[in-house]
């Protein structure tokens, strides 16, 4: 099995519904991203994916993002089930991702997203 990694980072605004305490104002952060990507063929080349196609893609979801508010960007809209918590942040770009891959017919699968909102903070979201 192989495995492959790329980072990103965009900076938004977001505020926490029905939480007690700083996090609930509007705040922002620079948000790093790892997206795994996990395949057991690699194609004529010997790649399992194009470095420059898988960040293509990232960006693509990553400008949708960028100097935003995430709180008006859907799925972020709406009730505390919602919330643009940084676990909520992974499972979206994971599902970007994955939507995209399915789409194109690569021959990888998106196996996590690790999103931190600090240096000592993160949250990771996989189907596994």
């Amino acid at each position: 099995m192989y495995e492959l990694t790329v980072r990103t980072r965009f900076a938004a605004a977001h505020s926490l519904r029905d939480y007690e305490g700083p996090c609930a104002r509007v705040h922002g952060h620079t948000w790093h991203i790892e997206a795994t990507f996990r395949g057991c063929r690699l194609d004529r080349k010997g790649m399992l994916l194009d470095f420059g196609v898988v960040k293509a893609k990232i960006k693509t979801v990553v400008e949708e993002l960028d100097h935003n508010y995430l709180n008006e960007i859907k799925p972020f809209t709406g009730s505390a089930e919602n919330n643009p918590t940084v676990e909520n942040l992974a499972r979206h770009i994971y599902n970007r991702l994955k939507q995209d891959l399915d789409k194109n017919n690569l021959p990888a699968q998106i196996a996590s997203v690790r999103v931190w909102e600090s240096p000592d903070t993160s949250a990771a979201y996989s189907e596994v």
